[in-house]
């Protein structure tokens, strides 16, 4: 629907008082044909998404405010339902679980919130996302029109919905919640499901409905989302508003023209598997597409993600999803802010604002003046007027004749013209300065001056090979490991003894035996006698593996023990809670020369669920089955790992308090004490000085998982490298043209991690304690903690950028004066000061930031302008102006490259 034509849906009309801790928002929540209205006003929304927890409590409100200095009005997260209900009717919303505490921070930032049910979310996260006692429930069949997943999802849903209630968190009580999402990208493969997903998906819509948060409910990728009718002020309505995901949303039309167009996904760049290269999306393409979509009528666009976070613990989907899910956000996994990209993007969102008047009061007058050029309009009766110029060539500049003026446009870009006469930004120009972010390695070990005795070591315990616990069990066959472990551990053991006579053909030939097995995934380690024999692992793209390892058996008793693990379960696709893990065969013994086969598949195998050590809790440090001698094992797989600092400790028998006393070797010999006196071996270290983010290099270990004071930082797998011939490894990538999640990667042939991120707040000032199960066999003594720093700020604006946003008026044509571009820079922290001028050239610099250089054109004056402007401030501006460094370089577009440091 055309014009200004308003077919309002109006929600509720009670207005309620919020809690005094929380922000008091407004009460009405409905929305038309051109956006979401709010208190009878519609509004232009720029949403990002921060995932609760994938950060700690800690960090949220750093997070949420950094958000909101960005421009965003809006946050965006998912609920995570086997987060929260990891057992059925046992319900846990502490820590980082703590969604209320989490919606109410929002709220008290002044921002929104976007509450995404689901309940399925997808989202990289383990099973996406649905708690795995689900799978047995019988008779149950997820995401289709199944009476027992429905009325286990319309349980949760209300739960969560209830909850918020409860605390008056949604905008028809006067919080921040403005609106819900209920199921997620269905319409991706709902085909699958036949004639019952329809009936499911109507059902879903309906049940959301009947819950009366007062807000309006969304579905995203869901073309056909019904519109469950309801009866408000003596008019039936819709309140289903289906949503767009992906990199490009500007073609993008919902299925009535009742309903906003809104982005809920406009992904910023991609997660990382292990085993492949670091995909990252430039700002450029970026910002390319979200002026695009608004160019072309959206109001509500949602970066997904805006904060990626680490997946913590075994939260992790894919399989194969890296511990980091840092998505090449604008602000990154350790809280930083990734520059240019929240910078520039927040110049965007001003931009945007600035035509929010005009974009909310009609729909846009699209034309096309040439190949690949759109201009759209926003152009009321009143005479307000706001243009968007668009060139979606990818190989060519171009310029556009729009109002009587001409405009120059990149390729592949967006001019954003608030008074339809001036350029206030434009999606190709960057103004806002980068920053080099690099870690800066700190070794475990305190400097410390007593003797060899108070020095850092390590203690550890060894892992058996095999069945080793009292719940091990013995079956026929080969079992499905999901179906076994029920996901409460990622490890299962498959063990076989049998007998091989002393006549079998393939040792009378002295030929060698190869072990073959077959499993669903997604990494196999095959112990025979005690040793290890091979492994195996499957990657993002295929999860199955082969093994085929040369073993030399022996006459008489060989035992077979095969370690099974997973690596996050399946969390996309049609029917994805199918997708099985684990041995399910043939296991087989080959001879090499004679060619006999051997199938043990079906033989009685015994199966034990988890590790030893998980059983004893290991990973909290405190069990006392540790060892410190007589060496450290190293290179050798299943162990148990435990740092240990200088101080060593003694654990006395105090007779007269009848208590235990702990005295330290510094303080007391341990020759003074009685025989009842216990050496125990504290394993502690301090944390690295100073606030900035810290994580732990993994360098020298094989796979596993770390825990930082009782707290799983994650699976670490720092020796699975991506392929050296991915083709779109570069450190440039060139924005123009359509993204990819394979189109611009980092790191190829290295490490997909190699660093893992530990929360301050999960480390004490000293007496730390690090516990790792090393499963393929590292050297622990060559890990180390580094700290996040911002090393260098930069920036390169030439003459023909637009003034900075802020700076913007109407009628100032970009480019018409000398210098109305600036170069700004301002250093990270408080208290810090830019101290060293590392680059300045002015002319036609080339490069990229911490790799500039001077072109043939160059100022002489350009380093001591710079230093004079910079040096010993906080922050500097430097207009890019001939006027300052000299008129040269005649018939070039002139530029200054500025790298600086702060200390």
């Amino acid at each position: 629907m055309r014009g200004g034509t308003k077919f309002a849906i109006v929600l509720v009309v009670l207005m309620m008082i919020a809690v005094a801790t929380t922000t008091t928002f407004a009460a009405n929540v409905s929305y038309d044909h051109r956006a979401l209205v709010i208190d009878g006003k519609r509004r232009v929304l720029i949403s990002g998404s921060i995932h609760y927890p994938r950060s700690t409590p800690e960090m949220w409100p750093d997070l949420i405010q950094k958000s909101k200095d960005g421009g965003l009005d809006v946050i965006e997260t998912y609920v995570f339902w086997n987060l929260h209900e990891p057992v059925r009717n046992q319900y846990d919303f502490e820590g980082r679980k703590d969604l209320v505490k989490f919606v109410k921070l929002v709220a008290e930032a002044g921002l929104y919130l976007h509450l995404r049910i689901g309940p399925y979310v997808c989202a990289e996260w383990n099973y996406g996302g649905f708690p795995l006692w689900l799978h047995f429930i019988p008779g149950i069949k997820l995401r289709t029109d199944n009476e027992p997943f429905k009325a286990e999802m319309k349980r949760f849903t209300a739960k969560i919905v209830d909850l918020m209630k409860q605390e008056k968190l949604y905008a028809s009580q006067g919080g921040p919640i403005i609106l819900s999402q209920i199921e997620n990208e269905y319409g991706n493969i709902d085909s699958a499901y036949g004639p019952a997903a329809k009936t499911y998906i109507r059902w879903a819509a309906s049940m959301a409905n009947s819950l009366d948060t007062g807000v309006p409910w969304v579905m995203c990728q869901q073309a056909d989302a019904p519109d469950p009718m309801l009866k408000l002020l003596g008019e039936m309505v819709p309140n289903m508003i289906n949503t767009c995901n992906g990199y490009y949303c500007d073609q993008f039309t919902p299925n009535s023209n009742k309903k906003p167009k809104m982005w809920t996904e406009n992904w910023s760049g991609w997660f990382l598997p292990f085993g492949g290269a670091a995909p990252y999306r430039p700002v450029e393409d970026l910002a390319f597409s979200a002026a695009r979509f608004y160019q072309r009528g959206g109001t509500f666009q949602n970066y997904y993600m805006y904060h990626g976070g680490t997946n913590f613990e075994r939260t992790t989907g894919g399989p194969f999803v890296a511990t980091s899910y840092d998505y090449d956000a604008p602000i990154d996994e350790y809280g930083l802010l990734r520059q240019p990209k929240w910078g520039h993007l927040k110049e965007l969102h001003k931009a945007v604002k600035l035509c929010e008047e005009a974009m909310v009061a009609t729909d846009p007058t699209i034309t096309s003046p040439g190949p690949n050029l759109e201009v759209s309009v926003y152009k009321t009766g009143s005479g307000l007027c706001s243009a968007f110029l668009a060139n979606v060539g990818t190989q060519s500049d171009a310029t556009v004749n729009f109002g009587g003026s001409s405009y120059k446009l990149p390729a592949w870009s967006v001019s954003i013209l608030p008074d339809c006469k001036s350029v206030a930004l434009n999606t190709a120009k960057i103004n806002s300065m980068a920053t080099i972010p690099r870690f800066i390695s700190q070794s475990l070990k305190d400097d410390v001056s007593s003797s060899e005795a108070f020095k850092s070591d390590w203690s550890w315990v060894s892992e058996p090979v095999g069945i080793s616990n009292n719940n091990a069990f013995t079956k026929p066959g080969l079992l499905e490991q999901i179906n076994t472990t029920a996901d409460n551990s990622d490890y299962m053991w498959y063990s076989l003894s049998t007998e091989i006579k002393g006549d079998e053909p393939f040792l009378q030939d002295g030929s060698q035996t190869v072990l073959h097995v077959d499993s669903l995934g997604h990494v196999l380690h095959a112990f025979v006698n005690g040793k290890l024999a091979g492994s195996e692992k499957g990657n993002s793209g295929n999860a199955k593996v082969s093994l085929n390892a040369p073993i030399t058996l022996v006459p008489g008793t060989n035992k077979f023990d095969l370690l099974s693990l997973t690596v996050g379960l399946q969390n996309y696709g049609a029917f994805f809670d199918k997708t099985g893990a684990g041995v399910t065969g043939p296991v087989q013994l080959k001879g090499l020369k004679n060619g006999t086969t051997v199938d043990l598949s079906s033989k009685q195998w015994t199966y034990q669920v988890g590790l030893k050590g998980e059983g004893l809790r290991l990973y909290t440090g405190d069990s006392s089955v540790w060892m410190s001698k007589p060496t450290l094992p190293t290179k050798q797989p299943l162990i148990w790992y435990k740092y240990t600092e200088f101080q060593r400790r003694l654990q006395v028998w105090d007779i007269e308090n009848r208590r235990w006393d702990l005295r330290y070797l510094e303080d007391q010999s341990s020759d003074t004490y009685t025989e009842k006196a216990k050496l125990l071996i504290q394993t502690n270290f301090d944390a690295p000085a100073g606030d900035s983010p810290v994580a732990i290099d993994f360098t020298g270990m094989g796979k596993g998982e770390a825990w930082i004071n009782g707290q799983s930082i994650g699976r670490y797998w720092p020796t699975y490298a991506s392929s050296s011939s991915n083709s779109g490894c570069t450190n440039s990538c060139n924005y123009r043209g359509s993204y990819s999640s394979n189109k611009c990667l980092k790191n190829c042939g290295k490490p997909s991690q190699v660093l893992y991120h530990v929360p301050r707040s999960w480390l004490k000032s000293s007496r730390n304690t690090i516990v790792l199960f090393e499963e393929m066999g590292g050297d622990p003594t060559q890990i180390s903690f580094a700290t996040r720093e911002i090393t260098s700020l930069c920036s390169h604006v030439s003459e023909s950028h637009p003034l900075p946003v802020d700076m913007w008026t109407s009628d100032q044509k970009t480019g018409t004066k000398h210098g109305g571009a600036l170069v700004s820079l301002e250093c990270p922290l408080p208290n810090q000061v830019i101290s060293s001028i590392k680059f300045a050239s002015y002319g036609n610099p080339r490069g990229t930031c911490g790799s500039f250089s001077h072109g043939r054109c160059r100022s002489a004056k350009a380093l001591s302008i710079v230093q004079k402007a910079c040096l010993g401030s906080k922050s500097c501006s430097i207009g890019v102006s001939r006027d300052t460094f000299g008129d040269l370089c005649v018939g070039v577009t002139r530029s200054l490259a500025v790298e600086v440091s702060c200390t």
